[in-house]
């Protein structure tokens, strides 16, 4: 049943606010408040909702599905793993660096360049890297959500983000850029802190049996139940380790070479717990984590140039399409792509009809992306010898995976379109905000937090407050910082939000539940609840 938590979570907020279309009247303001009246949700509409949100958002499943597809293949070259383990061999003994520069990178790309939709394409691929390192799940989840949501409460110019703020506050680009920073900078830094902080409380209770000897070497662990152990050694030889519990005995023997592993059964409760034992890393892992999230390994060697040079080609690509040039009067990409569009022969525009309707970098969508995923995959398969008929079967296996998270996607949009069709919210916002006659930062916390948990994007969140906050709180000079507060408290909401897209695809990805999540990001929450409230206190003095 656990597997169904996030099904459950997402449909009962659905039904709360399909309860709430019943209660409270709708309103909508345009150039003033109008109340409309009680507009209830009906049976008829439960079914034409997903259709209407998959229409309008159906682009986003297609990058999902066919980001699971890429990799699906990616898995069929036994060469990426080899590619994973050269990463994982450079990274070792600086594990918890690795991760906090992968902590700090995406939430400056989330920051920058508005990729918290975009990163998708690399997070199976981090994911398989934090599975080998030694880490469970849940540190994925902190590397993950933690980093998306860090950079969405510190965005700098990501255009995705401040369209609306920037417009709707009548704001430059560039305001309060060093408090966002600060706030960007914080924020990722509480991320590291609480998931090396997890680290270091998630280790187990992992029996150790000699064969000559009958001591026991103990770990801490919270519970116990039968999984999977993966143990990856760096040691030349290793003894037979023995795991057992009340019901259950196995034996495990590991023969070592420097990127061997071998897999065991023993008895332990708890999916995702992963710890390390001596020089030994032992990964507790759910019954298909291995062939989810990380490829088998052949023990052959294998060339991985090829991966190091377009994987980095697909990173510079998919950073350069999306940083804002304009934002910086930049606009050598737009008369590049204006050239190769213009560019002919014979009086025929070659570049133009091979190349379609081509985005100049800086104003690229993840549709776009498709395409150099497309290329570094097909790349990959001819220089690697993959058939097409193996190509073909790993894309599919992969694309299946990311139905769960595709059909999260649609349910999360589908409230979205409820809450746009049946604007109650409105309501609530107005009663808040009308408990002080001025600027405040408690009240305008509140209201954009419930902006975040109504609408799980952020340029609906944000249309659907900030007109009518302007026409109540009319103090142009407190805009700034309201902005700050509204893309701050947004940010914060998506990181435990049953509407946060980022959040519950990672959580489908990963099979982790939704009180899970809680129960391990809750000390976070409150730190950065309690940091944020401070800095806004600051801004209100200053």
């Amino acid at each position: 049943m656990k597997k169904q938590n996030l099904w459950k979570v997402v449909l009962l907020t659905a039904v709360v606010f399909l309860i709430l279309t019943w209660i409270l009247p709708a309103a909508s303001f345009q150039s003033e408040y109008v109340e409309q009246g009680r507009v209830q949700m009906g049976l008829f509409d439960i079914f034409n909702y997903p259709t209407t949100a998959l229409s309008a958002f159906a682009y986003i499943v297609l990058f999902f599905i066919f980001v699971g597809g890429f990799y699906g293949v990616m898995f069929k070259i036994p060469a990426y793993r080899s590619f994973l383990d050269k990463i994982v061999s450079f990274t070792k003994g600086k594990e918890k660096v690795f991760l906090s520069v992968i902590v700090v990178l995406v939430a400056l790309l989330v920051s920058i360049c508005g990729l918290n939709i975009g990163i998708a394409i690399f997070v199976p691929f981090i994911v398989s890297i934090i599975f080998l390192m030694g880490y469970d799940k849940i540190v994925a989840a902190y590397a993950i959500v933690g980093s998306i949501c860090a950079g969405m409460l510190g965005s700098t110019y990501a255009n995705s983000h401040l369209n609306v703020l920037l417009s709707g506050f009548s704001l430059n680009t560039d305001y309060q850029i060093g408090v966002r920073f600060v706030i960007l900078l914080v924020s990722a830094i509480l991320v590291i802190f609480n998931m090396i902080r997890y680290i270091s409380s998630a280790e187990m209770t992992v029996i150790l049996e000699n064969s000559n000897k009958k001591n026991r070497d103990k770990v801490k662990n919270e519970d116990v139940k039968e999984e999977k152990i993966e143990v990856k050694s760096s040691k030349e030889s290793s003894s037979t380790k023995k795991s057992s519990s009340k019901k259950s005995t196995t034996k495990s023997k590991t023969q070592t070479k420097k990127s061997t592993s071998s897999t065991s059964k023993g008895s332990k409760k708890n999916n995702n717990k992963a710890a390390l034992v001596g020089e030994d890393v032992i990964i507790i892992k759910d019954e298909d984590s291995s062939v989810r999230y990380v490829p088998e390994s052949d023990n052959k060697k294998h060339m991985i140039w090829a991966f190091v040079v377009f994987f980095l080609l697909l990173f510079i690509v998919m950073v350069l399409a999306f940083i804002p040039w304009s934002v910086f009067n930049i606009k050598v990409f737009d008369n590049v792509t204006q050239s190769i569009q213009k560019f002919t022969i014979f009086k025929f525009p070659i570049f133009s009809k091979i190349l379609g309707n081509i985005n100049s970098f800086g104003n690229w969508t993840i549709v776009d992306l498709l395409l150099p995923l497309s290329l570094t995959g097909i790349l990959l398969m001819l220089i690697y010898n993959i058939s097409f008929d193996e190509a073909v079967e790993g894309f599919v296996n992969g694309a299946k995976r990311a139905i769960a998270p595709s059909v999260i996607t649609i349910l999360i949009y589908s409230i979205l379109v409820l809450v746009v069709y049946h604007p109650f919210p409105l309501v609530i916002y107005k009663f808040i905000l009308g408990l002080t006659k001025s600027f405040n930062i408690f009240t305008t916390a509140i209201v954009s937090m419930l902006c975040g948990l109504f609408h799980s994007d952020a340029s609906y969140s944000f249309q659907s407050i900030v007109p009518y906050y302007v026409s109540v709180v009319k103090n142009s000079k407190i805009y700034a910082d309201a902005a700050i507060i509204f893309q701050s408290m947004y940010g914060f909401m998506m990181l435990f939000a049953p509407t946060s897209l980022i959040l519950m695809v990672t959580l489908s990805y990963l099979k982790i539940s939704y009180g899970q999540w809680l129960k391990n990001v809750w000390k976070l929450l409150l730190e950065l609840f309690i940091i944020l409230f401070i800095a806004f206190i600051a801004l209100s003095l200053l």
